[in-house]
C-alpha cells in the first residue's frame, strides 16, 4: 500500500520537522546548527547541564523533552539514524556551564558508536563530561547482558530523574549516580499488531499478520520473538507486567514507577483499559504504583502498539520525578 503522510520532499524530513518543532515552542527552545536544539534559559544555568542525541522519527521523543528541569541539549539525527559525533561534542561545550555534563545515550547501535567516539574526543579536549546509558528492553537479552539491551522509553523518565537532580545543585557525580542508580532499575518491554512505514522510503518497518501481535519488537521493527495470536487487554497487561516485574526481582511491598507508552497508533481508550488492569494486578500483589504516565512519549511513527516501562522507585527517586519541570511535552 502507498505511504501516506503529510510531508513534502523526504530529504527535508528532520530539518522541517525541526523547523515546526522549535516555531511551535519558540517560549522554550531554540534551533541551532546541526540540528540541535537548545533549552532557552541554558545560558544563565548555573549547575550541571544535561546532553542527549538520538534520531528523528520518534516525536515527541527527544527534543520534546527539552526546557528547565530536563535535558538542556539535544542533538537530532536524520530519521531512525544517530547524529555524527562532532555534533555532539559542540553540544557538550555549548552545554558546559563550568559543572559538568551529563550525556544520555540509547543504546543503539549507531548511537552507542557516536556515544563512544564522543566520549574520546571529549577526553581528549579534557572536557568534563559523565555518560549514561539507557539499555531497558528485556525482550532482546537477560539483565547479566545488559549491554546488548536497547534502550526504549526508559530515556525519558531518565532525562526527568537527571534533570531534577542537577537543577537541585548536585553534583555531576551525584547527578550521575542518581541517573545511573535509576537506569539500573527499570525495565521495558514493547508490543506491537501493526508495524510503521519509514517516513523517508515508504518501507514497512515490521509486517504482522491480522491476527497477530509480536511482544518484545524493537522500535525500529526488529523481532522480538514473542509474536503469537491477538490477546485481549487483560491478557496482555498480565503477561507483560509480570515480565517486568521478574526481570526487575519487584517484591511485595515494593513501589513502582509504570508508564504506558502508546507508540504512534494507539488510542488513548486503549491505553487506558491497560492501565486500568496494570494498577488492579499490581494491588493484587501489593506492589504500589507511585509515579505514572500514559500518552505518548517516543512513537514509532503510525505502529499500532505500546511500551510498558517499570521501575523500582523509593523516596529520593520519587522526588526528582515530582520536581518542577517545563519542556514542550511535560511540564509539572
Amino acid at each position: 500500500m502507498k505511504m501516506k503522510k503529510f510531508i513534502n520532499d523526504p530529504a527535508d524530513l528532520t530539518k522541517e520537522l525541526l523547523e515546526g518543532f522549535a516555531a511551535a515552542n519558540r517560549d522554550l527552545v531554540t534551533l541551532a546548527p546541526q540540528n540541535t536544539v537548545i533549552n532557552n534559559k541554558l545560558e544563565s544555568a548555573d549547575r550541571v547541564t544535561i546532553v542527549t542525541q538520538g534520531g528523528s522519527g520518534h516525536e515527541p521523543a527527544i527534543s520534546g523533552f527539552v526546557g528547565e528541569g530536563m535535558v538542556d541539549i539535544s542533538v537530532v539525527g536524520d530519521v531512525f539514524a544517530a547524529p555524527g559525533p562532532k555534533a555532539c561534542v559542540d553540544a557538550i561545550k555549548m552545554a558546559d556551564k563550568g559543572k559538568g555534563v551529563l550525556y544520555i545515550v540509547l543504546n543503539h547501535a549507531g548511537d552507542m558508536l557516536t556515544g563512544n567516539l564522543t566520549m574520546k574526543q571529549c577526553k581528549k579536549e579534557g572536557l568534563n563530561v559523565i555518560k549514561v546509558v539507557t539499555q531497558e528492553d528485556v525482550a532482546n537479552a537477560p539483565r547479566e547482558n545488559s549491554d546488548d539491551r536497547r534502550g526504549l522509553v526508559g530515556c525519558i523518565p531518565t532525562y526527568k530523574i537527571a534533570g531534577a537532580a542537577a537543577a537541585e545543585g548536585k553534583s555531576l557525580e551525584e547527578v550521575a549516580a542518581v541517573t545511573q542508580r535509576f537506569a539500573d532499575n527499570m525495565a521495558t518491554l514493547a508490543v506491537a499488531v501493526r508495524g510503521a512505514t519509514h517516513p523517508s522510503t515508504g518501507s514497512m518497518l515490521a509486517d504482522l499478520g491480522e491476527d497477530e501481535m509480536e511482544i518484545g519488537m524493537g522500535q525500529h521493527g526488529e523481532g522480538g520473538g514473542g509474536r503469537q495470536a491477538m490477546k485481549s487487554a487483560d491478557e496482555t497487561a498480565v503477561i507483560m507486567v509480570d515480565a517486568l516485574l521478574k526481570d526487575l526481582s519487584i517484591q511485595e511491598g515494593e513501589k513502582v514507577m509504570l508508564i504506558l507508552n502508546g507508540t504512534g497508533a494507539t488510542t488513548l481508550m486503549e491505553l487506558f483499559i491497560l492501565y486500568r488492569k496494570c494498577e488492579s494486578y499490581l494491588k493484587e500483589k501489593n506492589i504500589e504504583i507511585v509515579a505514572n504516565y500514559v500518552g505518548e512519549l517516543l512513537t514509532v511513527q503510525e505502529q499500532a502498539g505500546f511500551q510498558m516501562f517499570m521501575a523500582r522507585m523509593d523516596d529520593e527517586l520519587l522526588h526528582y520525578w515530582n520536581a518542577p519541570c517545563n519542556t514542550p511535552y511535560l511540564k509539572k
